[in-house]
């Protein structure tokens, strides 16, 4: 027999069919690439921006978590694209066509090959075009709104130029090895060196272990570190060994008038503006009787408290000294380096002469420098485009403190 139920089952089954399929096709739709991730006020960006801007930032290497950071990218530069509407100065078509191109020519490519090459790699054209607009329309934005109150004056040129040869400016990170020449080592030190730059290479462990072990400078109860020095500092022959240079490299053996060294780079801090080229050094020296007995170390002792720059010395030893002026590159190596770990008015007594009779006793007095041509205009740039980039943080931070930004899960 037939009952009622069993006559409806046909169609309570098919109304479930039904629901079902509206329930997979929410559901698909809320998975769709061009479904909103996240909404920027009355803008979106979509899951497929995301995937497509994450890839881009992949094949230009760009470090980090690309998702997030794509994600973060795209918000931003919605907010971007909105100030730009409102002061109508958003990028133009061909704005953006000389964009691409400059940014094609970094690779040596025209825009058409390094579109293809992109496409090649999974990236569409419209997303490394949208990429340049947005960049472009945030630097009209920048500079139409903070480029008069950036521009930068003669004397704080002046400033970042004292900045860039001090403490405060590009500076490098060394360490030390330094051995002595003497009668029994003398034909073998430069090959033994050459031998341990091969043990230590790369390795900061190492080299510290090395230094406080055979090193006579006086860096060698810090494992042979100098610490940060200016970079304007470093002997020329020295800097062009160690720039190049990979943190843990070693250099090889390094002739130091009565002593041979080897150094390690520890590290590199650039400020981005020009560092002056020293050109000259002026430093006085006294030798002192005695080599480095304890008496001839209490007399330099003695004197270093009592001068405050080289100029003193007239006053207190006006027959026992000599000033010397000399072009960077014809400083004698040892002294070079001695030097480099000075700034004006600071002593060394760490070198011996005459086969170790009589203490030299080292003061800096200046460091003379000459700006590479164009050399003001470059730093005037760096402090303009510095200045931009902390108004439009400040800027954008602002923009998203009043924008209304939901990200979907």
């Amino acid at each position: 027999m037939t009952t009622r139920r069993d006559r409806r089952r046909p169609f309570l089954n098919a109304v479930a069919g039904a629901l079902a399929l509206c329930i997979a096709a929410g559901a698909s739709l809320a998975q769709s690439p061009f479904s909103a991730a996240v909404t920027i006020n009355d803008r979106i960006v979509t899951h497929y921006e995301i995937e497509q801007r994450a890839r881009l930032m992949e094949v230009l290497n760009a470090p980090g978590d690309l998702q997030q950071e794509a994600r973060e990218n795209l918000i931003n530069e919605r907010l971007q694209q909105i100030a730009g509407a409102r002061s109508g100065l958003s990028a133009t078509p061909d704005e953006v066509e000389e964009g691409m191109a400059e940014f094609a020519s970094r690779a040596d490519m025209d825009t058409d090959s390094f579109v293809a090459a992109l496409e090649q790699e999974g990236v569409a054209a419209t997303t490394f075009r949208d990429f340049v607009a947005a960049g472009i329309t945030w630097r009209n934005v920048v500079r139409a709104r903070f480029g008069a109150r950036s521009q930068v004056t003669s004397e704080e040129i002046d400033r970042a130029l004292t900045l860039s040869a001090s403490e405060d400016g590009a500076q490098i990170n060394l360490a030390e090895l330094v051995i002595p020449l003497s009668p029994q080592n003398e034909d073998t030190l430069r090959a033994d060196l050459a031998t341990l730059v091969e043990e230590v290479d790369g390795s900061i462990g190492a080299f510290a272990e090395a230094a406080r072990a055979y090193s006579a400078a006086p860096s060698s109860d810090q494992g042979g570190s100098v610490g940060w020095r200016p970079l304007s500092s470093i002997p020329p022959q020295m800097r062009a060994m160690l720039l190049p240079m990979a943190v843990g490299e070693v250099t090889d053996p390094v002739p130091l008038g009565q002593a041979i060294g080897i150094f390690q780079m520890r590290g590199l801090q650039e400020t981005g503006f020009v560092t002056p080229e020293v050109t000259a050094v002026e430093y006085a020296q006294v030798l002192i009787p005695g080599g480095r007995s304890d008496a001839a170390l209490g007399e330099a002792n003695a004197l270093r408290n009592r001068l405050d720059r080289c100029d003193d010395l007239y006053g207190e030893r006006p027959d026992g000294f000599e000033i010397v002026t000399s072009p960077i590159e014809e400083v004698p190596g040892d002294i070079s380096v001695e030097l480099m770990r000075l700034d004006a008015g600071e002593v060394s007594t760490n070198l011996t002469r005459r086969d170790g009779d009589q203490l030299l006793f080292l003061m800096l007095c200046g460091r003379s420098t000459e700006l590479p041509e164009g050399g003001r205009e470059q730093v005037r740039e760096a402090l303009f485009q510095q200045r931009m980039e902390s108004y439009a943080d400040g800027y954008l931070a602002e923009l998203r403190a009043d924008a209304i930004i939901d990200e979907s899960p």
